[in-house]
């Protein structure tokens, strides 16, 4: 456990890079929210129709989709289905003990590719330009992955 402390760089890089994706997942969500308040819809949830502070005025229509607030959505649910596996496999990489630019270049890559997937889906590029940052985010992660199995089994 000598590995997972402020006095390794690695795990320094790890935990900046990890912690950034926390603020991305966090972040994404209050961006949904705040693009249903703007349009007044793209609601998720029937219940969302009762009358409360936020929908004084609550319609049907409201339920409808809206693309505006369901593109941040399914950014957070893209999110939600590639960065938790980033959090796992770079913890148990920062326990292989890798090189510190290996670390980085990996790690801080991540952070990238998935920033760039952000603005991609966010200004509406292709499904093509979209896959190529979620591919390289994924082979990042799997290339983590195989160095701590290949390390613990030599």
């Amino acid at each position: 456990m000598d590995l997972l402390n402020l006095e390794n760089p690695v795990f320094v890089t790890y935990a900046i890079a990890a912690s950034l994706m926390v603020v991305k997942v966090m972040g994404q969500g209050w961006m949904t929210v705040h693009r249903m308040l703007k349009v007044g819809g793209g609601w998720a949830s029937p219940e969302d129709l009762r009358t409360g502070l936020i929908n004084k005025n609550p319609d049907p229509s409201q339920l409808n989709t809206n693309d505006y607030v369901d593109r941040s959505r399914r950014i957070h649910r893209n999110d939600l289905e590639n960065i938790p596996a980033f959090w796992i496999a770079g913890l148990l990489f920062v326990l292989a003990d890798p090189a510190l630019l290996s670390a980085q270049l990996l790690l801080y890559g991540f952070v990238a590719v998935r920033l760039a997937h952000f603005l991609a889906y966010a200004t509406k590029q292709s499904h093509e330009i979209r896959a190529t940052f979620y591919t390289l985010g994924s082979l990042i992660v799997i290339y983590m992955a195989l160095h701590m199995i290949w390390v613990t089994i030599i």
